[in-house]
Parts: C-alpha cells; structure tokens; sequence
C-alpha cells in the first residue's frame, strides 16, 4: 500500500495504491491532515489504484469527508473502478461523495 501527494493549484490530489483497508488507514489519515494544515482549497483521492475497499476503508473515506468539512475544505474521488463504484452503491455511500471518473475531471472542478 502507498499513499503519495501532487499538488495541482490549490488543490492537492492524493494517490493511493492497494487495498483501501485498515492497513491503509494511518498513513492516509497523516497525509489528509497535512493536505488540510496547508489549507488547501481541495482534495481529490485517486483510488484508480485501489482495487477493493472494506469495512475500515469506508469508515475512513466517511472520516475524510467529515475532516474536510470540520476544515472547511471541498473533497472529491476520482478513478474508482466498477468494483469500488459497486461497493459505494451496495453501502448507498456513493451519494455521500462527489465522484468524477476522470482526476482531471476532478481537480478542474475545483475551479
């Protein structure tokens, strides 16, 4: 798993690789809390490299929704896959969060 950061303006997108998990949960959380303390105006998750999200990986998209919020920044997904877009709509999260196919998409609706 890896989590890594691009800034685009001000909005910052972060990639994630491998399962969106438990495992992932520390270092994602490290990474969104330092997007947020350089008050970005945004933040894109790119989960086009996340295959499978369980349990502890929705409960952590739902606490980066809410983080942003608490802190006044936008959030969005970009890149899920048929499975993960599947998860979402099972769960009914995916009215939850503003979701593009394309990061581009995401990151230009910022603007």
């Amino acid at each position: 798993m890896k989590v890594s950061t691009q800034d685009y303006n001000e909005v910052t997108v972060v990639e994630l690789q491998g399962d969106l998990d438990g495992d992932l949960a520390e270092p994602l959380k490290d990474a969104i809390i330092g997007v947020i303390a350089r008050h970005r105006v945004g933040v894109v998750l790119d989960m086009s490299g996340i295959a499978f999200i369980d349990g502890e990986g929705l409960e952590l998209l739902l606490w980066i929704r809410d983080y942003c919020r608490q802190n006044k920044t936008q959030f969005r997904l970009a890149g899920l896959d048929e499975n993960c877009t599947k998860i979402l709509e099972v769960t009914r999260l995916n009215s939850e969060f503003d979701h593009y196919i394309e990061l581009a998409e995401a990151v230009k609706s910022f603007v």
